[in-house]
């Protein structure tokens, strides 16, 4: 099955802690994706370490090869159970993805973690066995495309307690939530960001407990192809085009010039919008054939802001939102994020004339720079990035 692993968390710290206690790790290579979701015994410093430690040393072993007995056992020896309350220092949630479109769950101590097809919940048949002194529930599955699944702390389960609602947020509760606002476009960021934004408002803003929503998405790959700026070498132009043109997936054109050489080749008419969606955004224009055609420098700008705001731990559900306006920069941003699963740059260096111009203090430096930048924050979601320059 081709398919891609879209994954994003979201965390609340406990009121008054600058850490939080719940950890998040994902490790992608060649063969899967596994996500571990750790909560330490407490909060806080404490809790933080704990919790790095389990996902850490279940993770890493888990993706080297090692089976589960062996990482609980490992996790065992290292974190071993509080005398006092005689309860583990950390429980945890795994989730491992494989290419072969396989999937393995195995939860200690957590709460269920959720599961949807096609937005509807369903119960995966879970065994359970002794690992270590430790009662750990497995299941195994055969994905399909836009299966869901939630792993989540129980601070969410907890959220509302005391305040909002006599017992809490009940995992039925939070269950019926999920399946109620799926929908099949939602991203694993969005599902996330929305889930624990009603839990902070359970919380009145003062999160009791530390809480942690991971959502993991199974999605068609997409891919984006963006050409950026025309080649330093003239007699380039047609080859480099022509390689952006054959790529499969979405095509987006940045710059003035690049979309002329882009519009020639394609024998068809750059077509200008003069609506000015947003003063700090030029704007954009229709190449046909080409999924969105934009400035150059100052579009990529913003974008860069847009996307640094997204894939911050404090981005908001505006900053989300933002992303459906409909300015070349939003645009751009929501394509990246949100629609592409990988990207392909093809950079031009060739230096723009009005970029030398001293009123108009821009560079090519600039350009690479910030389509570094970009790269650096996709990358830092999952997303495969590859950049040529010409």
């Amino acid at each position: 099955m081709n398919f891609y692993v879209d994954v994003s968390y979201e965390s609340l710290n406990k009121c008054n802690e600058e850490l939080c206690g719940d950890t998040v790790e994902i490790f992608r290579d060649k063969n899967s994706v596994t996500v571990v979701l750790a909560d330490g015994l407490g909060s806080g410093v404490k809790a933080n370490i704990l919790s790095t430690l389990t996902s850490k040393i279940i993770g890493t072993m888990l993706v080297n090869g090692a089976s589960i007995d062996e990482a609980v056992e490992t996790i065992a020896n290292t974190l071993p159970v509080c005398k006092e309350r005689e309860i583990a220092y950390s429980t945890f949630s795994i989730l491992q993805v494989f290419n072969s479109g396989e999937c393995y769950l195995a939860e200690y101590d957590n709460p269920s973690i959720i599961f949807l097809r096609e937005g509807k919940l369903l119960v995966p048949y879970r065994t359970s066995r002794e690992i270590n002194g430790k009662q750990v529930k497995e299941s195994r599955l055969k994905l399909c495309k836009n299966d869901t699944f939630m792993i989540i702390s129980d601070g969410v389960v907890h959220a509302g307690v005391g305040v909002t609602l006599n017992l809490g947020w009940q995992f039925e509760n939070v269950a019926e939530y999920i399946e109620s606002t799926w929908e099949k476009d939602l991203s694993a960021k969005k599902i996330s960001k929305l889930l624990v934004s009603v839990c902070d408002n359970l919380y009145a803003h003062k999160p009791g407990d530390d809480t942690t929503a991971v959502t993991v998405k199974i999605r068609s790959p997409l891919k984006v192809n963006i050409m950026v700026g025309p080649p330093v070498d003239k007699n380039q132009d047609s080859y480099v085009v022509n390689k952006f043109l054959s790529q499969e997936g979405m095509k987006v054109v940045c710059g003035g010039t690049t979309s002329k050489i882009v519009s020639r080749a394609l024998g068809k008419e750059v077509v200008t919008s003069f609506d000015y969606i947003n003063p700090a955004v030029p704007p954009t224009a229709k190449i046909e054939g080409i999924d969105l055609t934009t400035e150059g420098v100052l579009t990529l700008r913003q974008t860069l802001d847009y996307v640094r705001k997204y894939v911050s731990s404090v981005s908001t559900i505006q900053d989300l939102q933002n992303l459906k306006a409909h300015d070349g920069a939003s645009r751009l941003a929501n394509i990246l994020l949100e629609d592409g699963t990988s990207v392909n740059f093809f950079i031009g260096r060739a230096m723009n004339p009005a970029h030398q111009n001293p009123d108009m203090p821009l560079s090519l430096g600039l350009k690479l720079n910030l389509v570094e930048e970009i790269a650096i924050c996709l990358r830092n979601i999952g997303k495969e990035v590859n950049i040529e320059y010409y």
